[in-house]
């Protein structure tokens, strides 16, 4: 599949209807569905063989220029006649989504093209350690090649995992795994699955119509269930995040829960591991993939940037990030005494972008722009306060009146102020836009401002 993102803001209703009117600002066009597997699997460090299909149309032959771009990806793309490339188009304000738009075909593929896969994969010699078979009920993923998936999975010795859809499993025969949603499990056994003991008793039943030997219920913000044959099941309990987009986060967990099987780990730390990765999928905006850089991250928390780090450390996480295909932004202030307009400027920002740096003025530098009293807080003690929030992933301090020194070696994808600005008074904005980053201003807070609270406390 192709995944479209129209990112955009709304501050008006249509008057033709009433709808939000969404002004695009930029847009990303990235593989999806199984093709975000692919995605997920290279950021990950895996080489990975690609069999799917598309159409014969301009769509498909962007899919197929797409995975040409990715790492350690060898496509084997089918292209079918007369067929639709199915594009999920998800228009986007913030990190509000809109609207969904999907376009696809929605019909079983040909036999010629059926066969085609089976080739693809009876020509496979090369040693494998799992085959993933993501099934968006697309008519791709038959009992035919789903027979053909398990003899060359036996004959290479590779486990299968299924990424199934549909109210009947039985087509997958005797896979390793399979991992529905807690929906999913819902309908292939008609129970409801609310909480622990509802999901129990959806998996006993599935595995009296199912021949996997294990498998996998991911539930959100609740977490994992599992069980195999043996009848006991185990809950592993999710993590809390801040949620941006859940977009692809099925395919991650796939990709993470194959990786740790075939890294010899068990089926609990595969789980695990498959929960940390989606957790910090989840945390991005759009189709996201995460890299073996960000689970180090995770794992050892002192690799994020310190709460007041010097530009050169900055501009390795930029860099690392621009590597990752992550929105860079950026803001800047005195941010003295911590108010709710700081919140609504820092929040916002974090909206318009994947990672965001701010820029904090020195206490020389405040001095010079707010007066001799001021800062009321020092610069270390306003760094260390701005990287206690999640949304910010660095803080660096500067000595200059403006961050235009700071902005020129960064190059913020985009750039957000407080709306007691405007774009022509800000001669930042003005470098952004040179460059071609976007500029965004925050609705200004009445009654709301450092100095507002220090005269109150002089009162």
């Amino acid at each position: 599949m192709l995944d479209q993102f129209v990112y955009g803001t709304v501050k008006r209703i249509s008057r033709e209807a009433p709808v939000p009117v969404l002004a695009e600002t930029h847009r990303q066009t990235v593989p999806g569905g199984a093709g975000n597997v692919v995605r997920n699997a290279s950021a990950l460090g895996v080489t990975i063989k690609v069999i799917g299909v598309v159409g014969d149309d301009e769509e498909g032959e962007l899919l197929g220029q797409r995975f040409s771009e990715i790492p350690r990806v060898e496509n084997e793309l089918i292209v079918e006649m007369g067929r639709t490339t199915t594009v999920k188009t998800r228009y986007v304000a913030g990190s509000q989504h809109l609207l969904k738009l999907d376009s696809e075909s929605g019909v079983p593929i040909k036999p010629e093209t059926e066969n085609g896969i089976i080739t693809a994969l009876e020509k496979q010699s090369t040693p494998i350690d799992a085959v993933l078979v993501s099934d968006y009920g697309n008519g791709c993923v038959s009992e035919k090649v789903m027979a053909a998936v398990r003899e060359t999975a036996d004959r290479l010795g590779a486990k299968i995992l299924v990424d199934p859809k549909g109210s009947d499993y039985r087509k997958y025969g005797e896979v390793d795994l399979i991992k529905p949603n807690n929906a999913e499990l819902g309908v292939v056994t008609g129970l409801p699955y609310a909480d622990d003991n509802e999901i129990e008793a959806g998996l006993t039943k599935l595995f009296d119509t199912s021949s996997a030997k294990s498998i996998v219920v991911t539930r959100a913000e609740k977490g994992m269930s599992f069980s195999d044959r043996s009848g006991v099941v185990s809950h592993v309990q999710g993590e809390a995040r801040d949620v941006y987009d859940v977009s692809g986060a099925g395919d991650t967990c796939l990709v993470s829960i194959g990786l740790g099987l075939s890294a010899g780990a068990s089926l609990r730390t595969a789980v695990e591991l498959a929960i940390m990765v989606s957790g910090i999928a989840v945390g991005k905006k759009g189709t996201a993939i995460v890299t073996t850089k960000e689970v180090s991250e995770h794992l050892n928390p002192g690799h994020r940037p310190s709460s007041s780090s010097d530009i050169d450390q900055i501009l390795a996480f930029v860099q690392q990030w621009r590597e990752e295909e992550l929105v860079v932004g950026f803001t800047n202030g005195c941010f003295d005494i911590l108010h709710p307009g700081h919140l609504a400027v820092l929040t916002e920002a974090r909206e318009k972008c994947d990672r965001l740096i701010v820029g904090l003025n020195s206490d020389a530098s405040t001095r010079r722009l707010k007066g001799f009293d001021r800062p009321v807080n020092n610069e270390e003690d306003r760094a260390t306060m701005l990287s206690g929030f999640a949304f910010v992933d660095a803080v660096t301090i500067f000595e200059e009146d403006t961050p235009s020194r700071v902005i020129t070696a960064i190059k913020p994808d985009v750039y957000v102020k407080g709306g007691d600005y405007s774009i022509e008074d800000l001669a930042e904005a003005k470098l952004v836009m040179g460059y071609g980053g976007s500029v965004h201003l925050v609705d200004y807070m009445k009654d709301h401002s450092t100095t507002g609270m220090i005269e109150k406390v002089r009162k």
